[in-house]
């Protein structure tokens, strides 16, 4: 995710905008109004539900760390600036309405929803560039996608990241579906998934990856 000041700040106010949508929604459930428009997953929810996320988000990300170390690749982990935190945080909404609030295939049996539920999870892990990356060829210009080249990572550490990111999006759809959160209100998700990535900002203060 870029470092770039004004970009996180624009990052910041769409993520605000859409976090408000969700609010104005949530109390107009609330309130008893019906409004077929509503923000997926714009519903009430019990401290069961989000202690359940946040449990599981930190066991996965107890499973990440310990497995870094165990296969000896923690030091693989790339730097990040301290403020990158406020991204990071600010995914728990954005990412989460644009993959369990929108990128699921619900209400059309139950096959469906786990086949969607996997599909885009993997996808949701290979966006997040592990296993490859884009570069310009030399001299190119910006606007000229036709000349990006893929340059693949495929060792150990991306297999690694990829194959936890997958595991993470599958228990955030899991937090949104499962049985314990019967309106599958999407605020689990959210605060689930900004709990895994402030975990993931401590550890790499914790190890030195915070500049």
């Amino acid at each position: 995710m870029t470092e770039n000041p004004i970009m996180i700040l624009l990052y910041v106010g769409i993520a605000a905008y859409i976090g408000n949508m969700y609010w104005v929604d949530y109390k107009a459930q609330r309130g008893g109004e019906l409004n077929e428009q509503a923000m997926p997953g714009a519903t009430g929810t019990t401290l069961k539900a989000i202690l359940i996320g946040v449990l599981g988000s930190l066991v996965l990300l107890g499973v990440e760390t310990g497995g870094e170390i165990a296969l000896g690749i923690s030091a693989e982990q790339s730097e990040v600036v301290w403020y990158l935190v406020i991204t990071w945080l600010c995914a728990g909404i954005v990412e989460e309405v644009i993959f369990r609030g929108y990128l699921v295939v619900d209400k059309r049996g139950r096959a469906l929803l786990v086949g969607s539920c996997f599909g885009f999870s993997l996808i949701f892990a290979l966006l997040h560039f592990h296993l490859f990356s884009f570069s310009y060829a030399e001299a190119a210009s910006w606007w000229e996608i036709w000349r990006v080249e893929i340059e693949w990572t495929l060792e150990t550490k991306g297999w690694f990241t990829t194959g936890l990111l997958l595991a993470n999006s599958l228990w955030w759809y899991a937090c949104r579906f499962g049985p314990w959160n019967p309106t599958q209100s999407i605020f689990p998700c959210m605060i689930a998934h900004a709990s895994s990535n402030l975990g993931v900002f401590f550890v790499k203060l914790a190890q030195g990856f915070v500049v």
